[in-house]
């Protein structure tokens, strides 16, 4: 099959290229750009059938699924807004606790303290204090 198309080659490189006559090529030529479409500047196109087009051309592989997804941020975008309180925030306007609110919650946890029979009732009225101790001292009570 190589021969054949060797000597194909060898018979076309043999031949003269000959001339179209000019009323050919005028014919040829101007069946050709009536064949071929218009193209109409973007101004010409609707705003949305563009978009539609230029969407298309980049979601073709899955369109339906990026469409899809699209619509779920959409939605959830809406949802969002949609939801959001409007109301001022309460913790701006909030007074600080009277002392009576916090001698009833001292009172509140020493009860608590009772109930649950612990032993040292004192922690519920004083807070713990945390002292860094070096680290040396952590690894002897560790080991100890």
């Amino acid at each position: 099959m190589n021969e054949d198309n060797d000597q194909f080659e060898k018979q076309l490189k043999r031949q003269s290229l000959q001339q179209i006559p000019s009323a050919w090529r005028e014919e040829i030529l101007s069946a050709a750009s009536q064949a071929q479409p218009v193209r109409r500047s973007v101004s010409d196109h609707a705003f949305l059938s563009v978009l539609n087009q230029r969407l298309s051309s980049l979601l073709w592989p899955h369109p339906v699924a990026w469409g899809g997804l699209a619509v779920v941020w959409i939605f959830i975008f809406c949802l969002n807004f949609s939801s959001r309180d409007q109301a001022p925030v309460l913790a701006d306007k909030a007074s600080p606790a009277s002392p009576e609110v916090v001698a009833e919650l001292h009172q509140q946890q020493r009860l608590y303290v009772e109930l649950m029979d612990l032993k040292d009732s004192g922690d519920a009225d004083r807070q713990k204090v945390f002292v860094p101790r070096p680290r040396s001292e952590r690894v002897e009570t560790l080991t100890a």
